[in-house]
């Protein structure tokens, strides 16, 4: 009989164990969704504020209407862009740096640096940006978190029967490396 308990409290306590297990992958799963989700509204704030920010900045810069449309092209590739978050980042990175240029040649123009509605405007898009990379860290965080997870001793035997794969971390390209150049 005492045989009897000691086998069913086993039983019991690796049931739970697995339950444990599996929950704790589904969480950090679903956090990394979540994280992943904050990109894109951090992403659709950036695409609502770049087509008032070009409006400010048209008046002051007629003749730096190539940087304007750069800005235009590379705001709707990035609102186009198709395919995997991370296959996405690629024209969300070309998008930064047209922002990049486009404030670097602002400097050349004093009276749009001391309008308030283009400093406003400025301002939310800098937050906006680095909400964008706090999303990214968060995400990256939770990805790491999962893939450790996946990866680990004994939860890796799990994982793999539940189909749990481990995700791509956001990385910075060669071009976001780069210093912004501009040219006049």
């Amino acid at each position: 009989m005492n045989t009897l308990f000691i086998v069913l409290a086993v039983v019991v306590v690796l049931v739970l164990w697995v339950i444990a297990m599996f929950n704790s992958l589904v969480r950090l799963r679903n956090r990394a969704q979540e994280a992943l989700s904050d990109i894109d509204v951090q992403l659709k704030r950036r695409y609502d504020l770049i087509p008032n920010l070009v409006e400010a900045v048209k008046g002051y810069m007629a003749h730096e209407r190539g940087v304007l449309e750069n800005v235009t092209k590379a705001r709707t590739a990035a609102m186009q862009a198709n395919g995997t978050p991370l296959e996405r980042d690629q024209a969300e990175n070309q998008l930064s740096n047209t922002l990049k240029t486009l404030f670097a040649v602002s400097e050349n123009y004093p009276d749009l640096k001391a309008n308030a509605n283009f400093l406003d405007l400025q301002r939310e898009l800098a937050d906006t940006e680095n909400k964008i990379q706090a999303s990214r860290r968060f995400y990256n965080t939770m990805v790491m978190d999962l893939n450790t997870k996946i990866q680990s001793f004994p939860t890796n035997m799990l994982a793999g029967m539940f189909h749990f794969t481990a995700q791509k971390y956001f990385e910075t390209t060669e071009t976001e490396r780069e210093p912004v150049k501009v040219k006049f």
